[in-house]
């Protein structure tokens, strides 16, 4: 799951040379992995509130129309906040606006309001939102500028993790009280049903009272340990004012413009995908799993975008040839493992095995150049998704699983190609940038508007068109180009 750039434009060092941060760096590191659960839990409890509340495919979607448009809502408030009140004091009332969003779940399953549990999904997005903009700067600042860049890949593979780990646990936790089958809850009297749909709608109060109490312990343990001060700078750039009136607005950079629409499409259909794979796993005609069961697939997804990670941090850096081999090969180990824990299927692991095999073969063909990697993986996703509409059984059960090894750097990549050349309108651009994170808002409402429409199946058309226009961006778009953006 994206996160976002990992350090303020504009911010400033204001923590000592050769001091030791490194019990502040844990504790850093654990809201990253917090954040990613939280996120990816959602694609668990869309399907379970869809079967509690009865939804249709839209109304469900409004889960992550809710929580990204906290997303694009909050993000320049967020920015105003930190600013007004430091960075570490913004850290604190996120997470306690988090915790606050998960207390509010109780009620909500209490009462069964579903228009509750969206007021809590955005609630809890608003603090993650501040969160992320309070907390990113400090991965930078905290310690040596030569390993800033080992701790920010340090910082995203925890997060990555926490998005793994959150499917399984959610199935276990939640997905696992729906064990009646739809014939099943047609046998029950209608106070039976009722009943049994109260029940579901409750499952989520333990989990998410433990994520509250979580996210209040790690606020209070912010509240009281010292981080250094960062400070905001004005960008000093020579020749600026040149710059500033040939260019006076983040805006007119085609490129930019053109990443903008390549991270609403990307963070689009990640998160569509995603949140359907349950209910996509589900079909008799797919895979005919128990939700339990298909919840725990999705760890393949999403861990796939970690492993996927990891093999482009390997390919792209400039590694002795044993060291790269001997990491690769720790990488496979770890994608057996995972794909050998969730399916208990020697064969089904190898399968996993081979599309990890066919994302390594893209990213050395892409021979390190960051536009040609990105279309490469682009047009693998769009193939991918495309196998999955046509086939049915396992073959679309897996080339959609298989998506999330090629999502891995997308977000990334798309992120530095648009605000490369950017110079004093960096700090703009990325802010556009974040905002259109809202993708993750609209398009899985569009998807469930064709899943309602047209079926399941064949509603992943959209994150086709989503991937063929990120192919084209890789291509051509993210070229920057003299003059202004048309």
């Amino acid at each position: 799951m994206a996160t976002g750039p990992a350090v303020a434009p504009g911010a400033t060092r204001a923590a000592e040379a050769n001091k030791s941060y490194s019990f502040e760096l844990t504790v850093l590191t654990s809201l990253f992995f917090m954040w990613g659960f939280i996120t990816c839990l959602n694609d668990i409890l869309i399907p379970h509130l869809k079967r509690a509340f009865d939804l249709n495919y839209v109304q469900s979607m409004l889960i992550q129309f809710t929580f990204f448009t906290a997303y694009f809502i909050m993000s320049l408030p967020s920015g105003t906040i930190v600013e007004k009140i430091g960075y570490k004091r913004g850290i604190v009332i996120g997470l306690a606006a988090a915790g606050i969003g998960c207390l509010m779940f109780y009620p909500a399953a209490g009462t069964r309001s579903y228009p509750l549990f969206l007021g809590a999904f955005f609630v809890l997005a608003s603090g993650i939102t501040l969160l992320q903009v309070a907390a990113n700067p400090y991965v930078a600042i905290l310690g040596s500028p030569k390993t800033a860049s080992s701790r920010l890949n340090l910082t995203q593979a925890f997060n990555s993790l926490g998005t793994t780990i959150a499917p399984l646990i959610g199935s276990v936790l939640i997905l696992s009280v729906a064990s009646l089958t739809v014939t099943g809850l047609a046998q029950l009297t209608p106070d039976q049903q009722i009943a049994y749909k109260i029940a579901e709608a409750s499952s989520v109060q333990v989990p998410y009272l433990g994520l509250a109490a979580a996210l209040f312990i790690i606020a209070a343990v912010f509240a009281v340990i010292k981080l250094p001060a960062i400070e905001a700078t004005v960008d000093t750039n020579a020749g600026g004012e040149a710059y500033h009136d040939m260019y006076p607005s983040a805006w007119k950079f085609r490129h930019l413009v053109l990443g903008a629409i390549g991270i609403f499409v990307y963070v689009g259909a990640e998160v569509s995908i995603g949140s359907f794979l349950v209910n996509y796993l589900s079909q008799p005609f797919i895979a005919g799993l128990r939700e339990a069961d298909a919840g725990k697939y999705v760890a393949l997804y999403w861990g796939g975008a970690m492993i996927g990670r990891f093999i482009g941090s390997i390919t792209l850096a400039n590694l002795r040839t044993g060291r790269r081999n001997l990491l690769l090969f720790l990488v496979f180990l770890f994608a057996a493992f995972l794909g050998y824990y969730i399916t208990k299927d020697v064969t089904e692991s190898v399968i996993y095995l081979a599309f990890v095999a066919a994302n390594l073969v893209v990213f050395l063909t892409g021979a390190g150049k960051p536009g040609k990697t990105l279309a490469f993986l682009s047009f693998g996703a769009s193939i991918l998704v495309i196998c999955t509409m046509l086939f049915s059984g396992a073959p679309a059960m897996w080339t959609v699983l298989a998506v999330g090894l090629f999502n891995s750097i997308m977000f990334p990549t798309i992120f530095t190609l648009a605000v490369d050349k950017l110079g004093p309108h960096t700090g703009q651009g990325s802010g556009i940038l974040c905002m259109a994170i809202v993708g993750g808002a609209i398009i899985p409402v569009l998807q469930g508007f064709f899943a309602d429409t047209i079926g399941i199946h064949h509603a992943f058309f959209l994150p086709v068109i989503c991937y063929l226009y990120i192919a084209y961006y890789g291509l051509k778009g993210h070229e920057p180009v003299a003059g202004v953006a048309r």
